[in-house]
């Protein structure tokens, strides 16, 4: 069964489209990365997808719901959460008030029935609903319980990220939508930002991911997806796409 199912999926900005047409599907437990040079759609692909950008023409269904219309909270209430690129976390705000913000959304998904991911194991607070709450994104990311009084823009950008991430984890999302995680940030992080992915896959998130760096992409991803113009051109695992360097070079522009 596909988590997400994207079908003729047209959007843009003030009149004019970008996207022209995206088929793609991203199955539940897996991880799709979407590849593409700069300026063919990848970010405006996960922003119609949350709402962020109008939906012109097409379908986008979360499970056997239809998203398309829908407000950005109601996405995010049904099971869809963003890390942005950039992170774009609130400078003057605590570690410790994002997550109170993410994990008061997290409360209204599960008072109105609609439920969160689940996993083979418990909550580090002792609950078995294997629902997100702070001191497991903290088990996750210890760090984050390290800084839990410094404000925003008193984080690295490494820091930053893992913070990101936390704040979607607490809305107990079904669909994770990672857009460039490891921009900016150092090798060492990046693997970090890997190693997170790959856990948080394996807890039975779906996720679709928007990345430039290849080495990330192909380290947790089970398909990929490149688009080029607004459309993807090619969906593939990730064995057949690196099985041909030449198909690559012409589509990425890399060997």
């Amino acid at each position: 069964m596909n988590a997400l199912s994207i079908r003729g999926l047209v959007s843009g900005y003030a009149g004019s489209s970008v996207l022209h047409g995206v088929d793609l599907d991203v199955p539940a437990d897996s991880v799709v990365a979407v590849l593409g040079r700069n300026g063919v759609g990848k970010t405006t692909l996960v922003s119609t997808v949350m709402g962020l950008v109008r939906r012109q023409a097409g379908s986008v269904r979360l499970g056997e719901a239809e998203l398309s219309g829908w407000r950005p909270d109601a996405i995010a209430r049904a099971g869809v959460a963003l890390v942005p690129q950039g992170r774009r976390v609130f400078a003057p705000l605590t570690v410790a008030e994002h997550l109170t913000l993410a994990e008061r959304l997290g409360g209204r998904r599960a008072r109105g029935g609609s439920g969160g991911s689940r996993s083979a194991r418990g909550g580090s607070d002792g609950t078995d609903d294997g629902r997100w709450t702070r001191a497991r994104v903290i088990e996750l990311l210890p760090r984050l319980g390290e800084r839990l009084g410094h404000r925003g823009d008193q984080l690295s950008g490494g820091e930053q990220q893992m913070l990101a991430i936390a704040r979607a984890l607490l809305t107990n999302p079904r669909l994770l939508l990672l857009d460039e995680p490891s921009d900016g940030l150092a090798p060492a992080v990046v693997r970090q930002v890997g190693e997170v992915i790959a856990e948080l896959a394996g807890e039975g998130i779906a996720i679709l991911l928007v990345e430039q760096n290849l080495r990330l992409a192909f380290s947790v991803a089970d398909r990929v997806a490149v688009m080029e113009k607004g459309r993807v051109v090619l969906d593939t695992d990730v064995a057949d796409f690196r099985s041909d360097p030449a198909r690559a070079q012409r589509l990425l522009g890399v060997s």
